[in-house]
């Protein structure tokens, strides 16, 4: 007949230990897998210049820099504005609802309009950063970044 007696709370202590280091041991060389619906890294958004446009009543222009990292997305979102966006550096995957997706490098533009779903806004590279500048004109007071409805 099988005995089972409680551990003692040092052996339990002890056996939790090396539990703990087995996991992170596993976790760190990749034995573990990562949850994969993780959020990819946020882009960091620096704003460069705002101006009323005179000519345009209730108007203002809105440049952005925006650099994702490494893997780097958006979560899919709408401007309610004219957004223009030039590559600097890196490789991005832009997409709106409806469209076709297309990867765009340094040099190359892509413009969504007032009625866009900004459907995919993504980082090429899962090794490089990519930078842009976004040209927005949009209504004053009205947040650049909207839901997407």
């Amino acid at each position: 007949m099988f005995r089972f007696s409680r551990p003692s709370a040092s052996s339990a202590r002890s056996l939790l230990s090396v539990v703990a280091v087995a996991l992170g041991a596993a976790a760190s060389t990749g034995l573990i897998a990562s949850d994969a619906h993780a959020a990819p890294p946020e882009p960091k958004v620096n704003p460069l210049m705002t101006k009323p446009l005179g000519n345009l009543p209730g108007q203002e222009g809105l440049m952005l820099v925006v650099e994702y990292p490494p893997g780097g997305a958006d979560p899919v979102h709408r401007h309610d504005a004219h957004g223009f966006i030039y590559v600097l550096e890196g490789s991005i995957v832009m997409g709106v609802k409806g469209g076709k997706e297309v990867t765009l490098t340094p040099g190359q533009t892509f413009y969504e309009g007032p009625e866009d779903i900004h459907t995919v806004g993504r980082n090429a590279s899962k090794t490089k950063p990519a930078k842009f500048v976004v040209f927005l004109v949009k209504k004053q007071g009205v947040d650049a970044v909207l839901p997407a409805h």
